[in-house]
């Protein structure tokens, strides 16, 4: 029986244990639901106290807008009343000043008609005079106007011819004198060193071997510098030297640079080759803008635009007839800037001028124009004064000058290009125009021989006496002259000079 219980009595406990869990858990169900509905209460009430609160802070906010606008409005009112009582100021001003002007007005219309009645009393008066004075003289207005007027004249034109004739005895005088009393002087302080080049670089080479290196298997290297840089490289016999040769002197340069830093280097190849050229080209151009900015230092110059310091500078590399025509440009401001210093003129413009005058030639343009109208149109993008234009459009007399300025330029670049030693040419060019020089005499009728002497600065020319008398020496010497003026172009002037003469010669037996 005892088996009984031990059977009961847990079943008895398991059924009481669970029915206490099902009786706590059903008292924390009804706690939570009952919580859940205060909190569910509590959350309606804040929303609705909120929602009072909102409506209140709008209502404040509304309230406080309005007193806004009404105080804004009373301002605006009050500000409006302030210009209405300006204004009616104002018109009363007017109004006043109106009425100020209005009898200003009547005392002016009434000096006018005074004015006009005294008018007509002297025009009465007058006309009474001048009947007097034609009655005694016996001439009319316009013939008493036409006499005076006429001797007038006479004397005026004797008085000024008078004064004329002085002036050109005086100026004939002393003009040649003075002019040449200043060039003379000018070329005296003018000190500058004589630079020339030529179209060819020659590089000097360590060895015979070197030659072959700079050549390149199959000519690889050669062609790479030659086609990156623009020149013609002449490999010949010449021993351990080779030879550049192009008309443009900033390629010639990067390509002389660039085949020496080559052989320093020992390092030839193509790859090579175009690295050392681009780092020559950064360096020459580089040069290019250090040379243009220290000739403008060098001439006090200022407010040159970047454009303008690279042509410049590109004159360092370029020459005429083997000068160096940034070192020309350099010496032409000096002269002009001396001679308008002598004469008293603009001497900054003189110099500006006339280191500008030669700025086309540095120009990388591939115009068909000359470099004077180059430079001419540079000068007018750079917004120079129009006088700086015309002395560059005027220097080689392609346009009229129209200021002193221009005319200075023409004499200062003159000197520069003719002095002795300035410009060289090679030899077949001089052969050349000595032999032009000499065709153009030779060509006209009654010349026997001519000889240009002193590197072509004179031309002597023996005619035949029979054919040509002393008066028409004169005319031979001024038309051959004016033929070389047309056919030639030449620095400075060419002297002609006719020699005739009569021999006879006899022999004693």
């Amino acid at each position: 029986m005892y088996w009984i219980w031990w059977i009961i009595l847990p079943l008895a406990g398991l059924t009481l244990g669970w029915t206490m869990r099902w009786l706590y858990a059903r008292f924390q169900l009804t706690t939570s639901e009952q919580q859940a509905e205060r909190i569910k209460q509590d959350a309606i009430k804040e929303a609705e106290a909120k929602k009072r609160e909102i409506l209140l802070e709008a209502k404040d906010q509304v309230i406080r807008e309005r007193n806004q606008q009404e105080r804004e409005t009373r301002e605006r009112r009050a500000e409006l009343q302030r210009y209405e009582r300006r204004v009616l100021q104002k018109e009363e001003t007017l109004e006043k000043k109106t009425n100020q002007i209005e009898r200003i007005e009547q005392q002016y219309v009434e000096k006018g008609r005074l004015l006009q009645e005294r008018e007509a009393e002297l025009d009465q008066e007058e006309e009474r005079y001048r009947k007097e004075l034609e009655r005694i003289s016996g001439l009319t207005v316009d013939e008493a106007k036409a006499l005076i007027i006429a001797d007038l004249e006479n004397d005026a034109k004797h008085d000024a011819q008078a004064l004329i004739n002085k002036i050109e005895q005086e100026a004939n005088l002393s003009a040649e004198k003075r002019a040449k009393d200043i060039l003379v002087t000018t070329i005296q302080r003018v000190a500058t060193e004589v630079t020339g080049d030529v179209t060819v670089a020659t590089v000097t080479l360590p060895n015979d071997e070197m030659k072959g290196r700079i050549i390149g298997r199959e000519g690889r290297n050669i062609r790479t510098l030659e086609t990156l840089t623009g020149v013609d490289i002449i490999i010949d016999d010449t021993p351990e030297a080779v030879v550049i040769s192009c008309f443009d002197p900033v390629r010639r340069e990067i390509a002389k640079s660039s085949l020496e830093k080559l052989i320093v280097d020992g390092r030839i190849h193509p790859a090579r080759i175009e690295e050392v050229v681009a780092k020559v080209s950064k360096e020459i151009s580089q040069k290019i803008f250090e040379e243009g900015e220290k000739v403008l230092f060098d001439l006090g110059i200022h407010n040159i635009s970047q454009e303008a310091i690279r042509a410049l500078g590109r004159l360092y590399f370029r020459t005429s007839y083997g000068q160096n025509v940034l070192y020309h440009s350099r010496e032409v401001a000096i002269i002009a800037g001396i001679l308008a210093a002598e004469l008293g003129v603009n001497r900054e413009l003189a110099k500006r001028s006339a280191l500008l005058h030669d700025i086309g030639k540095g120009a990388e343009s591939d115009s068909d124009l000359n470099h004077a109208e180059i430079g001419m149109d540079m000068a007018r993008k750079m917004g120079e004064d129009p006088r700086v234009i015309n002395a560059i459009g005027s220097h080689h007399n392609d346009m009229e000058p129209t200021c002193i300025e221009s005319v200075l330029v023409q004499i200062a670049d003159a000197i520069s290009a003719a002095r002795p030693g300035a410009r060289r040419e090679t030899l077949d060019n001089y052969i050349k125009r000595l032999e032009n020089l000499e065709n153009i005499a030779t060509g006209f009728t009654g010349v026997d021989k001519a000889y240009a002497i002193q590197a072509g600065r004179e031309l002597r020319i023996l005619v035949n006496n029979d054919v040509v008398n002393d008066d028409e020496s004169r005319g031979l010497a001024k038309d051959i002259a004016k033929k070389i003026e047309n056919d030639l172009r030449y620095p400075g002037r060419i002297k002609v000079t006719i020699i005739r003469e009569t021999r006879i010669t006899e022999y004693a037996r």
